[in-house]
């Protein structure tokens, strides 16, 4: 009995440790479930917010499913199995063990109403996780819950649904009304809109977290989406020249790396083949090689191919002349200055490759010491030596140059000189005709303006202005009969009457009128005055003063209007225009374009022509707006003329140029004369004949034929068709200005050696 009793007391101390062990088992699981919950909570605060597609599924089944987590999955199911097996064990040894102490059966049986009801409601999460598992699963690549596939989502644009669940029914898109004003109140308010983008799979918003931010921004500047990744680690030399003592790869060899191809085998068989048939022939025959190589011009005498109209022949050697003599005359020998010439000289430049020697006896002449490399450039004359021929074209010289009609045919021109005007003392710069034909004005650096007649070649009248006269220009209205001078800083009105009374007397009338009390601009600057005394008597009958020296006037074809030049770099009142039956001045520019070197009036349109040093500006002045510039290419412009038409437009320059534009055509000159040698001073047209003249510091006139079409499309016919000649060149200066009859093909020239020549 003892021994029994012993036993009975050990078992059932061993029984009381294993329930105390169990009992500790039990606390910490309760307490890892408590700290497992605690965790859950925090992770699910900060996750980011699951993406909702049913709106059927009520509000609690959405906060039950959202409690549950793959972590909770793991926990629960190895809670369960450790509750089931620790019930039954239980149950086993309270049959066996009803004699143990009451307060640790208590104990026991609290803990274990416990384990139940945490096991149940364990139980019915997994069971509740379980149904859903695969309804709110999801990865980071693709959502498995819409299974349209790796397609593109703009496909369903046009449709309410976005995709397709695992059976097969349609995912209806979530309904967005945010309008603009909504998204700009969440801009405003919501914080995470900055983060906030639009998943295009399924259509939901996702919140971006802030290591998916930093993700983007690492990507955006072009870095490694790891941050832990170094892109400039060392490499790995797994192949170098040191030996291994592993391999990189420890395969064994295929068994076809030690068997004979059969692809090779039967390449190589029907090589063979083809061997044995004689298509493929391995060596070449020595006969074949023996022809390869000949003469090209072996047999060129006796052959057809000498008798060819295109038959090449062999480059011939030069003939050797009495230099290569070996006792070559006296007249061929090399003084020492020739000799030393000849050795400073290019070897390609020198008349002979050797130098002349004499020799008494045929004997005494040693071996050639340039045999071999004259034999060598011969080799290469016959080697180089070109195998096609080219055929020369045969191009007529007089072909090249295009057809211009005869001077014959263009006729009527001034040919010859026929009067001379000589009264001048001074250089006379400036001419004029009226407009009948009748008078010619001049004005001279001797203080003076003759009136002459043009048929005799008479003075009729002289006025003493008191200083060199820069220019003259007649009216153009044959209504009145007046003069314009520049002299000085002033512009003289004059009345020549040289006309019938009628004449005379409109002229007087339109010289009579009041100034208007309006300023204008330019009224201030422009004095205008009635001659008086000894000056009326001379015929001048006004006088407009301006604040700088005059170069240049031109009038309006109607005969009212009168425009001075007063060049000047450092102003913008440079042009001026006057109205003399108003007598008042306006200046139609406010900036300064350049220096001003000449203007004209456009014979029809109301258009205004300025010419600065380089370029021609055109201005429209019904709109005061600038329509055209004209680059004339040439360095410095002289003077301008415009064509009666008005279309065209010839300009002469300092630098020994003519341009002549085409205005219908093109800003640049549609053709560059280059006749004079010397600087062209003065261009002019006629009125009524194609023809134009420009005159030049080298003494000449010349006369071009320039015919202008109606047709848009034909180019102008310019032809030079004289050269006039007469005046003396003074002081480097020849002829100052030219101008046309306004009737007659007769040209009027004006030179340094004061005098006025006439060419009919």
């Amino acid at each position: 009995m003892f021994p029994r009793a012993v036993m009975e007391g050990s078992s059932s101390e061993n029984t009381r440790s294993e329930k105390i062990e169990k009992m500790k088992k039990v606390q910490e699981k309760s307490a890892k479930k408590k700290r497992s919950k605690e965790e859950q909570e925090e992770e699910e605060q900060k996750d980011v917010e699951v993406f909702i597609f049913n709106n059927k599924v009520s509000e609690e089944e959405e906060e039950e499913d959202g409690d549950l987590s793959d972590s909770e999955d793991s926990v629960f199911s190895g809670l369960e199995d450790s509750g089931s097996d620790s019930d039954e064990d239980d149950e086993e040894k309270e049959e066996k063990e009803e004699d143990n102490d009451e307060g640790l059966k208590e104990e026991q049986k609290q803990a274990q109403q416990e384990d139940e009801e945490e096991e149940e409601e364990e139980e019915e999460g997994v069971t509740e996780e379980k149904e859903d598992e695969y309804k709110h699963d999801s990865s980071d690549e693709e959502d498995i819950r819409n299974t349209v596939g790796n397609i593109p989502m703009e496909w369903y644009k046009d449709f309410p649904h976005i995709g397709y669940d695992l059976d097969g029914k349609k995912i209806y898109k979530p309904i967005r009304n945010k309008d603009e004003l909504d998204d700009f109140l969440d801009k405003m308010e919501n914080p995470d809109y900055w983060r906030t983008v639009q998943d295009k799979q399924t259509g939901s918003d996702v919140v971006l977290s802030d290591e998916q931010v930093q993700l983007v921004k690492r990507l955006q500047m072009g870095q490694f989406g790891d941050v832990n990744f170094n892109e400039y680690q060392p490499q790995v030399e797994f192949f170098s020249q040191d030996v291994m003592l592993h391999p990189v790869t420890n395969r064994p060899a295929d068994k076809r790396s030690f068997i004979p191809s059969l692809l090779e085998k039967e390449k190589v068989s029907k090589l063979v083949h083809a061997i044995k048939m004689g298509w493929i022939k391995p060596r070449r025959d020595d006969q074949d090689t023996r022809g390869r190589y000949y003469d090209l011009w072996a047999s060129e005498d006796t052959s057809i191919l000498a008798k060819h109209k295109m038959h090449l022949p062999a480059p011939k050697i030069r003939l050797p002349g009495h230099h290569e003599s070996y006792n070559p005359p006296p007249e061929y020998m090399f003084t020492d200055e020739e000799r030393a010439l000849w050795e400073q000289q290019d070897p390609a430049d020198r008349k002979f490759p050797f130098v002349p020697r004499s020799f008494s006896s045929l004997r005494h002449v040693p071996a050639f010491p340039r045999f071999i490399h004259e034999r060598f450039e011969r080799c290469l004359d016959l080697y180089l030596c070109p195998r096609q021929r080219k055929m020369r074209v045969n191009v007529n010289p007089e072909d090249l140059i295009p057809k211009l009609p005869k001077p014959k045919d263009l006729q009527p021109f001034p040919t010859t000189q026929s009067l001379v005007y000589r009264g001048h003392t001074g250089l006379v710069r400036s001419i004029s005709v009226s407009p009948s034909g009748q008078w010619l004005a001049s004005g001279s650096d001797d203080g003076s303006v003759r009136f002459w007649e043009v048929c005799s070649s008479r003075c009729m009248k002289t006025i003493q202005v008191g200083g060199p006269v820069k220019s003259v220009a007649w009216n153009p209205n044959p209504s009145v009969c007046l003069l314009a001078v520049a002299l000085d800083s002033a512009v003289l009105i004059l009345s020549p009457a040289l006309a019938d009374r009628q004449v005379v007397s409109s002229s007087e009338r339109l010289l009579s009128s009041q100034q208007e009390t309006e300023l204008m601009e330019g009224a201030s600057i422009v004095t205008w005055s009635d001659a008086e005394g000894e000056e009326l008597n001379q015929g001048i009958r006004l006088k407009i003063q301006h604040p700088k020296a005059v170069q240049q006037v031109t009038w309006h074809a109607k005969g009212d209007y009168l425009a001075s030049v007063m060049p000047d770099h450092s102003s913008h009142l440079q042009v001026l225009i006057h109205q003399v039956s108003r007598r008042r001045s306006q200046n139609p520019f406010r900036k300064n374009k350049g220096l001003v070197q000449s203007v004209s009036f456009h014979p029809v349109r109301p258009y205004f022509f300025v010419a600065t040093q380089r370029s021609v500006r055109i201005y429209n002045l019904v709109k005061q707006e600038m329509t055209k510039k004209l680059q004339a290419n040439s360095k410095w412009i002289s003077s301008m003329a415009v064509h009666p038409a008005g279309d065209h437009v010839i300009c002469g320059s300092y630098d020994c140029r003519l341009s002549w534009f085409d205005l219908d055509l093109s800003t640049k000159p549609y053709k560059m004369l280059r006749h004079h040698k010397k600087a062209v001073r003065g261009v002019a047209y006629h009125r009524l004949y194609p023809l134009f003249a420009s005159a030049s510091d080298d003494g000449s006139v010349i006369v071009c034929h320039g015919t202008v079409y109606n047709d848009l499309l034909q180019n102008p016919l310019i032809v030079p068709v004289k050269v006039l000649r007469g005046h003396v060149i003074t002081h480097d200066l020849g002829v100052l200005d030219v101008t046309f009859h306004p009737t007659q093909p007769w040209v009027f020239s004006s030179g340094a050696d004061a005098t006025i020549r006439l060419f009919t």
